[in-house]
């Protein structure tokens, strides 16, 4: 098995609105994974622009297969 991460998060973005998820999760590596690190992956990983503030809320790592190859 392998590590992933669940978490909740709010994005602003810099030029108006903003996105939010509930229960989202990301493959990572290792045990744990700090919340700003979490914020930058999460808006690579969503190919986001203009982004302002990404907060990041009830994180969890969990123990399940990676979905990507």
């Amino acid at each position: 098995m392998q590590k992933r991460v669940v978490f909740d998060f709010e994005i602003d973005f810099s030029n108006g609105g903003g996105l939010q998820g509930q229960q989202f999760r990301l493959d990572i590596e290792g045990d744990d994974i700090a919340d700003a690190a979490l914020a930058g992956y999460l808006v690579d990983e969503l190919r986001l622009l203009m982004v302002g503030a990404v907060r990041i809320a009830n994180k969890r790592i969990i123990e399940e297969a990676h979905k990507r190859s």
